[in-house]
């Protein structure tokens, strides 16, 4: 039985460049994952973005989709990961 919630954080890191948010949402979409919340932000050259996305629709197996978004950002130039919400926030309590 999976325990897991249907929901993900995708971070993203690296330069900045033009179509880093449009190249990201655009692989959410086409694999059925829909944006719930995202922030970006540029520091000087470096682009910052955390998405909260739910994966209840999506049309593969999680870690598959999490391999096609490490994927697209070695094309961009940028780091993508992309984790369980539960898992994320237990890495991320104090």
């Amino acid at each position: 039985m999976n325990t897991m919630s249907s929901k993900a954080i995708i971070t993203v890191i690296g330069a900045d460049s033009v179509g880093i948010i449009a190249k990201v949402s655009g692989k959410c979409s086409e694999y059925g994952v829909n944006i719930l919340d995202i922030t970006q932000k540029v520091f000087d050259t470096t682009f910052a973005m955390i998405m909260l996305v739910d994966t209840a629709g999506m049309k593969m197996k999680f870690s598959e989709f999490s391999d096609v978004m490490k994927e697209t950002g070695k094309s961009l130039g940028v780091v993508i990961h992309t984790t369980h919400e539960e898992i994320f926030n237990v890495m991320h309590h104090i």
